[in-house]
């Protein structure tokens, strides 16, 4: 479409594959509908002819999302809502930049991951580049997620060798050696969000024999000290309720072809004194440094539920 023809506030074209119109379309027109509340346009279709009306982007960016949807399905894809967002998130991010597809998405073999936000996208970019990654936000911005999807992706891949999660071994109060069972038993309640990362990305058989076997180990962080991490995608998860000893003593950990990712949420710290979290401190001594990356994702960047964007900024006012 050229900018003459955008600049008429609207534009009509035709599809040549009226199966494939079927899925991009979806039943009742759901998916154009979706289309449309996202764009802020208005479609309209008789047959394999389509009409969009609205601003000048909002048509071109639409008219680019359809194309990219249709191309999918002809490649033998299936569409849903959320192929649709990062239809419109690939066109969103690039805005027309000479960027690298590879910060746009992290693709493991079950699934790609894309970035929805400027600030993802510069997390991507942070994990692309950078050995350390300190990435701090709200609930739900995909800080961890995303971590374990690229530590996934690059094991994979064979950049790494195997994949290391951490946390805390305090949450709320509790401490492990209060708690029943065995080491694996006490560690895997606090680790779920993780362990739900990882059977997104991988099928959940494969999973339990990477862990027997090693390629994944999931482990509180007093088990790191002493060591040297070699070979590892590492990933410290709730580091806001690490002391300052306990983030050094990990941070120093970091061997050769390794990578760190240290998630966590300042406003969730559940230590006694907030003032000694190792998150915090690491932010005021390690800035500088410029191989260390800092990302900082907001309430804008939750991919949960719109609501749950709405009440952390609530609580954030």
């Amino acid at each position: 479409m050229s900018k003459q023809e955008a600049e008429k506030n609207s534009i009509s074209f035709e599809f040549e594959d009226n199966l494939a119109l079927i899925n991009l379309f979806g039943q009742y027109d759901e998916n154009l509908l979706l289309i449309e509340k996202m764009n802020d346009v208005s479609i309209s279709r008789i047959g394999n002819k389509v009409k969009i009306k609205g601003d000048k982007k909002s048509i071109i960016d639409t008219h680019q999302i359809l194309n990219n949807l249709y191309h999918k399905i002809k490649n033998g894809e299936e569409i849903d809502d959320e192929k649709i967002k990062d239809a419109k998130s690939v066109i969103i991010l690039n805005n027309g930049e000479a960027i690298d597809q590879k910060d746009l998405f992290i693709e493991t073999r079950k699934k790609k991951i894309y970035a929805r936000t400027e600030n993802q996208k510069n997390y991507f970019k942070a994990l692309n580049e950078k050995d350390i990654i300190f990435v701090v936000g709200p609930a739900g911005t995909g800080k961890t997620y995303l971590a374990v999807a690229k530590a996934v992706s690059d094991l994979q891949k064979g950049l790494v060798k195997k994949i290391i999660l951490s946390r805390p071994a305090v949450e709320a109060g509790e401490r492990l050696g209060f708690l029943p069972g065995d080491m694996r038993e006490k560690v895997d309640p606090y680790l779920r969000p993780i362990y739900d990362a990882l059977y997104e990305m991988m099928p959940f058989n494969l999973v339990d024999k990477k862990i027997q076997s090693g390629e994944i180990e999931i482990a509180p962080i007093a088990f790191m000290r002493g060591r040297t991490l070699n070979d590892a995608f590492i990933i410290l998860d709730e580091a806001q309720n690490t002391s300052s000893v306990q983030m050094k003593m990990f941070l120093t950990r970091l061997g050769k072809n390794s990578k760190m990712v240290i998630a966590g949420d300042i406003t969730q710290i559940d230590l006694t004194n907030k003032n000694e979290s190792g998150l915090i401190n690491a932010q005021k001594k390690l800035s500088s440094i410029n191989d260390i990356e800092f990302i900082k994702l907001t309430a804008k960047d939750v991919v949960r539920h719109k609501l749950v964007q709405k009440i952390i900024e609530a609580y954030i006012e």
